[in-house]
């Protein structure tokens, strides 16, 4: 993509309504703009990233065993009603009611939808264990939306759900799914700490949450040293077998957030013990038969009778993601983007557009790397060279290959890893080569 055609409105100055590193650069690097409180408009930079995200938690879900459909925002009021929910949830729930007066709601979660599809389908224990998820948009009315889209009220989130005959077969579908964030989040350059965690309104005795470090996480979170070692990359489970060793594992090793770690009780010895902060970037639940009894989720068992299914729900909230990443890669100048999320993975600078043998050398560049597979981002704009430099920071891209006529003359350009800072000297070409 060519800069010069790219609707890119990045700012210099940080918006003053922007509290967090996430929040300011999102805005300043233009991938957002918002529209009312706490909801946004993703401009073409932040739904690249958006939609590298979203293929990356599709492919560890299929991965599992789960099978994608798609579930509407909007939801009748009657299945939260049966199920117990539509009072307890409270104004986070955006209640509206359609032209002929029915009771509706801009879905917060999908337990009741997904309830009342599988009960109307699912007649058998043949038909089981199953697993389904979607990615969809979700409304939650926060009565203090901040900090960008780490806390909006418009999300993009992917929830899964299982449906099992017995709680050793959910517990099975727990483990498949702990082990596939583990790789997800790990895919996408995050090391996520599983820790055991409240159930809250979803309801159940187990569940966990994912946190990924970053200074300006939501809360305080406490764990033993021995998590730093960890590589969830390494992971390469069949999802057949029984995951529970490989749980067991990263559940054993000592995790908590402040509201579940105790000093006092705490065995961990104190210098052992890492504290930080945290930001939740998943979180998954096993609940029984909290849905499919009230509402009648009932398969025929082995013996003919009819069993409320066991079920558990899983969610990654996407578009949060983007906002956990930058506070937890970005420096003074901009974002830094790991590779696999990246808009684009090079940014090429050309310090001196008009000039012939420039303009010829970055157009063939720019040419080849497309050819080659590797997305590029061009500053073909006739501007100068320290603006194109800060933009190029600012939106932090994984490389950088800059080219000057001083360098062409002795037939090499710049090439700078946005991480490190580092810069080498690279021939015009093998430049193609070590990019692809």
């Amino acid at each position: 993509m060519r800069l010069s055609r790219y609707f890119l409105p990045t700012l210099k100055e940080t918006p003053s309504e922007a509290q967090i590193a996430s929040h300011r650069l999102m805005l300043r690097a233009g991938m957002i703009r918002q529209g009312a409180a706490g909801i946004y408009s993703w401009l073409p930079l932040g739904l690249k990233v958006l939609k590298k995200i979203e293929a990356i938690v599709r492919e560890e879900q299929d991965r599992a065993g789960a099978q994608e459909l798609l579930m509407p925002t909007i939801q009748p009021s009657e299945i939260w009603v049966e199920s117990g929910r539509y009072d307890d949830y409270g104004k986070e729930m955006l209640r509206i009611e359609d032209r002929h007066g029915r009771e509706m709601l801009y879905g917060p979660t999908n337990e009741e939808l997904i309830t009342d599809i599988f009960r109307k389908e699912v007649r058998s224990y043949r038909d089981l264990p199953k697993m389904l998820y979607h990615i969809q948009w979700k409304f939650r009315d926060e009565i203090r939306p901040r900090f960008g889209v780490m806390r909006g009220r418009e999300f993009l989130m992917k929830d899964a759900y299982s449906f099992d005959l017995t709680p050793e077969g959910a517990v099975k579908s727990y483990n498949a799914m702990f082990v596939a964030y583990l790789r997800t989040f790990a895919r996408l350059g995050l090391k996520a700490i599983p820790m055991r965690a409240d159930t809250g309104p979803i309801g159940g005795d187990l569940s966990h949450e994912f946190i990924i470090l970053a200074e300006t996480g939501e809360s305080q979170v406490f764990f033993h040293k021995d998590f730093e070692k960890k590589d969830a990359l390494s992971l390469n489970p069949d999802y057949a077998a029984d995951l529970q060793p490989i749980v067991d594992d990263w559940t054993s090793i000592y995790a908590a957030t402040e509201e579940m770690h105790d000093a006092a009780t705490c065995a961990v010895a104190e210098g052992d013990l890492v504290t930080g902060r945290g930001i939740e970037v998943g979180h998954i639940f096993y609940f029984g038969d909290k849905y499919s009894k009230p509402m009648g989720a009932t398969v025929q068992g082995p013996d003919g009778e009819l069993v409320n299914v066991e079920m558990g729900s899983y969610g990654i909230g996407v578009s949060r993601l983007i906002g956990a990443i930058i506070e937890a890669f970005h420096d003074d100048n901009g974002i830094i983007w790991p590779e696999s999320v990246a808009p684009f993975k090079v940014g090429l600078i050309n310090l001196r557009s008009g000039d012939a043998a420039c303009d010829g050398a970055c157009d063939q560049l720019y040419k080849d790397l497309g050819a080659a597979g590797v997305e590029v981002l061009y500053d073909d704009r006739d501007e100068r060279a320290g603006a194109k430099f800060a933009n190029m920071d600012l939106i932090g891209l994984p490389w950088q290959v800059t080219v000057g006529p001083r360098g062409l003359e002795k037939g090499m350009v710049e090439l700078k890893n946005r991480a490190t800072g580092e810069k080498t000297e690279v021939a015009l070409a093998d430049i193609v080569a070590k990019l692809a």
